[in-house]
């Protein structure tokens, strides 16, 4: 049976983006064979080997002022000395994306443009929410996966005057499992193409 590791690293400035990340963990967790890894972005960058070890990386960070954090924007610019300066230790690995808001837009697509640029410049290939936007018709509700009508990865929207214990509300938090669930298929998928290649014997040009 194939196995995968999938870590995810996330930043959180008040608690509401590491509810995502830990609903991201469960539904990775729902896959038989993916083990999830957790660790935050200033954990990351003192676990070079465990990321490089991983078969996905799924990233997470709070949209600030249309953008990353800058303790995400930091580990970032971390990577390109301990992992791109050392090779492309990346390369190859799944890779996808969620973050969270106080606005339901908030430009969260640009975040989520940057982090899949940041995985492409590492040579990894995205992953996509695979969902389609709800809650925009009559018989749509709050209630729906992926309400907020995001494609490139989970985005959430919590109000700013409550606490992580309240929001961002269940229908996101399903929504980031979903795409964990999604991103553990995925790369299983992925391994077990990979461990095929490997065992099958090699080409002799005659």
């Amino acid at each position: 049976m194939p196995f995968a590791r999938i870590a995810i690293v996330f930043h959180s400035g008040w608690g509401h983006t590491a509810r995502l990340a830990e609903a991201v963990g469960t539904g990775v967790g729902e896959v038989e064979g993916a083990e999830a890894l957790l660790m935050t972005v200033e954990e990351a960058q003192t676990r070079w080997d465990d990321l490089a070890s991983a078969d996905a990386i799924i990233f997470g960070s709070p949209t600030y002022m249309g953008n990353v954090s800058a303790a995400f924007k930091a580990f970032q610019e971390a990577s390109s000395k301990a992992v791109m300066a050392k090779g492309f230790a990346w390369k190859n690995k799944i890779a996808a994306g969620f973050t969270n808001s106080g606005a339901r837009a908030g430009d969260k697509l640009a975040t989520l443009v940057q982090i899949a640029l940041f995985a492409a410049q590492h040579g990894m290939h995205w992953v996509n929410l695979d969902l389609p936007p709800a809650n925009n018709s009559t018989k749509g509700s709050e209630d729906d996966l992926n309400r907020l009508g995001f494609w490139l990865g989970a985005a959430a929207q919590s109000n700013t005057d409550q606490g992580p214990d309240l929001t961002p509300p269940e229908s996101d938090l399903l929504t980031a499992r979903h795409l964990g669930r999604r991103v553990a298929q995925v790369t299983l998928q992925f391994v077990r193409g990979r461990l095929s290649d490997e065992s099958a014997p090699i080409a002799v040009a005659r």
